[in-house]
């Protein structure tokens, strides 16, 4: 008797009322979220439409019937092949310098840290040509280090090798960043384990470290990559625009907007295409991140 009282005092007493976290989304599988505020979606969607809108534009603008022709003409072929070609060297040269700079600045200790960091940063918030007037002053024929190349008949101006030095300052940043929030994400437990078991810190870097945050190294190339390929102001101001040689495929647009606009139109279709296809791969979910 007492057990069927308390059954029924039970099924009668009320529920506790069900929250947002604990009810059951519409789909299996695809959590709502509820914890937004409804007036929250509209910036958001205005924000993606600022960015989408004139990306369709260039895509309606665009005339496909004729679109490969436009893709291969002589100017436009020897633009694409020198953007590829810079943008893998300044890429390498990325990773060969910034993964030592974002190692020194998440692992080291020392003054003034904080300020080479915020110095080395820079170039992601200064405007591009301005970089390639600094390029210029430095490694131009009379800047700080080309007057003393200038004697060995070393000119960096107005070459490819003045592309790349652009892209790199630009881009360099990117995996600075990247390769050093991923440093500070793993820590130091493994490495310190290592070392206490006799490993060597190059052994430690080489077989700890670097294998640990490769996902982290890969997404810093890949927006690297990006930056470099889109890079305009300091090429133009660093390396000028000589066909074949320093034209790069943004500086082959910007000639191109007005006397040929549907040469325009498929080039920057090009870039897009390829940003997008870098975006996607330097942030696609890792294992184990939903």
């Amino acid at each position: 008797m007492v057990q069927h009282e308390e059954r029924g005092a039970a099924a009668g007493a009320p529920r506790p009322p069900e929250t947002a976290a604990a009810r059951p989304s519409a789909r299996a599988g695809r959590p709502i979220a509820t914890d937004l505020p409804r007036w929250l979606w509209i910036p958001a969607a205005l924000g993606l439409a600022l960015i989408l809108v004139p990306l369709a534009a260039l895509v309606l603008r665009a005339e496909w019937g004729d679109f490969w022709h436009l893709l291969t003409g002589a100017a436009a072929r020897d633009a694409l092949a020198l953007s590829l070609r810079t943008a893998l060297v300044s890429t390498a040269l990325c990773l060969l310098i910034g993964v030592p700079m974002a190692a020194v600045f998440a692992r080291g200790r020392f003054p003034g840290l904080k300020a080479l960091r915020a110095l080395a940063l820079v170039p992601l918030v200064l405007p591009p040509v301005v970089g390639g007037i600094a390029l210029l002053y430095a490694f131009g024929r009379r800047g700080l280090v080309g007057q003393a190349l200038t004697p060995f008949g070393i000119q960096i101006p107005f070459t490819e090798v003045a592309v790349v030095m652009a892209q790199t300052f630009v881009a360099l940043p990117f995996l600075v960043m990247s390769v050093e929030g991923a440093l500070r994400s793993a820590g130091t437990r493994y490495a310190a384990v290592a070392a206490t078991l006799g490993a060597s810190p190059g052994r430690v870097l080489w077989r700890v470290t670097l294998p640990l945050i490769a996902p982290g190294i890969l997404s810093g190339a890949i927006l690297s990559f990006s930056r470099a390929l889109g890079e305009f102001g300091a090429t133009l101001a660093f390396a000028g625009s000589l066909q074949g040689v320093t034209r790069t495929l943004p500086l082959e647009v910007y000639l191109v907007r007005e006397s040929d606009s549907a040469s325009a139109v498929a080039l920057s279709l090009v870039l897009i295409v390829l940003a997008i296809c870098g975006v996607v791969l330097a942030y696609r979910p890792r294992r184990g991140q939903p």
